[in-house]
């Protein structure tokens, strides 16, 4: 496979679509692109690079395995090359180990000095590490290997509908692309390397909307569960989910704010009483499970690590979202698991 796309790259110059005769003197020169913000644009930035003859630039976008035995065979590659038209097809991509690979159809029409034109066709990999588990110096998405061939197909109708043998890829999945990025980007500090990686949970829940009219269809939101941290005894996770307003936001948690009161002002004493003085929320869920048939998020935090003391909650769904239902608290450090509930709204509307 890389002695087909290093045969191929040798043969012809690359450029963005329409763009660059590199020989004449005349023509515009192409323009500049170095965009590494998704495969497709490297492989674009690729061709921009040869094109305007910055070969150092072009090399670069190759991780490890570069595309030639070195740099100056990489250039002379390009001697009889004139204009190139490129286009790209679906990208699909795959997370393994750390990273996310990128397959890129591609598509190329070579035009040489003589004005000959062939088309190529195939497919390129591409590989992103995942950033936030990187060290200096950062490495970015790159092109990992790839194979162009020789293609009759018209240059229009020669983008292959897939990379592989397996069918064209699905449909992106823009809501969970979403919530991952919200995920890394608000989180990506203060959440363990190790689960930064990790696929979130997701839950599909249907729903009947309390406006709708008799045979109306069900309503569907989406829910993505990500592992956070963990610490000695409490995991914590943090939630996103659809909306038919905002599209993705994080899911936000009721909690009762209490006054506890222990005999001569001691936790190790009696407890006397937890009174309820106001309420706030919060993006965290602590040791939190979601029941797909209940279609409720509960949490539990403990105190320490025996469980003795702790406090929960239910959060139901309903009406489109999350509700806070009920609210346990246990305080009392004296080695039974006694809660006693301070909030009950299970027989609200």
């Amino acid at each position: 496979m890389r002695r087909a796309l290093f045969a191929a790259a040798a043969f012809f110059s690359l450029a963005t679509t329409g763009q660059a005769v590199l020989a004449a003197e005349d023509t515009p020169e192409a323009p500049y692109v170095d965009d590494r913000s998704s495969a497709d644009a490297v492989v674009r930035s690729l061709y921009s690079a040869i094109n305007r003859h910055e070969f150092a630039r072009a090399w670069d976008y190759f991780g490890d395995t570069k595309p030639a035995k070195d740099f100056d065979s990489f250039v002379k590659g390009y001697d009889g090359t004139n204009k190139v038209e490129v286009e790209t097809g679906a990208v699909s991509d795959e997370g393994a180990a750390g990273s996310t690979f990128y397959s890129v159809p591609v598509a190329i029409k070579a035009t040489d000095k003589d004005g000959g034109e062939k088309v190529f066709a195939g497919c390129y990999t591409l590989r992103q590490v995942n950033a936030q588990i990187q060290a200096p110096p950062f490495n970015p998405i790159h092109i990992e290997k790839g194979a162009l061939k020789p293609s009759t197909d018209d240059f229009e109708k020669a983008v292959p509908p897939s990379c592989g043998d397996g069918p064209p890829p699905p449909k992106k999945d823009t809501a969970l692309e979403q919530a991952k990025k919200a995920f890394l980007a608000t989180y990506g500090g203060q959440c363990d390397k190790q689960f930064l990686a990790d696929e979130p949970e997701v839950f599909s829940i249907h729903y009947k909307d309390k406006n709708a009219a008799a045979g109306d269809p069900d309503k569907e939101t989406r829910l993505f569960h990500f592992s956070c941290s963990a610490a000695a005894y409490n995991e914590s996770s943090i939630y996103y989910m659809t909306d038919d307003v905002d599209g993705v936001r994080q899911l936000q948690f009721a909690e009762p704010e209490t006054d506890i009161r222990y005999e001569n002002n001691d936790s190790d004493g009696k407890l006397l009483s937890v009174t309820v003085i106001g309420f706030r929320t919060t993006g965290w869920a602590v040791n939190s499970d979601y029941d797909q048939d209940a279609h409720t998020i509960t949490t539990f935090n403990k105190w320490r690590g025996v469980g003795d003391a702790s406090d929960s909650g239910t959060y139901l769904f309903r009406n489109g979202d999350f509700s806070l239902v009920q609210y346990d608290v246990d305080a009392s450090y004296d080695g039974e698991e006694n809660p006693q509930t301070i909030v009950d709204y299970n027989t609200a509307p």
